[in-house]
């Protein structure tokens, strides 16, 4: 089976970094399942001091 992959990085918020807006995060994972996409793995980076920069996710799905 042949995949096709796709990345959705969400920056974080606040004075050090680190707040996820779980709402769009949610809506953006929702619209993508929609949309026959699924979830592989997600991970954050890191800016400073263990305060996370941006969200990351990785998707696939069957190429068409």
């Amino acid at each position: 089976m042949r995949w096709e992959y796709r990345t959705l990085k969400i920056a974080t918020t606040g004075f050090v970094g680190g707040k996820l807006d779980e709402n769009a995060f949610t809506a953006h994972m929702n619209d993508l399942g929609d949309q026959e996409w699924e979830l592989v793995s997600a991970f954050d980076t890191n800016q400073s001091y263990g305060a996370t920069r941006d969200v990351i996710a990785v998707f696939k799905r069957p190429k068409r």
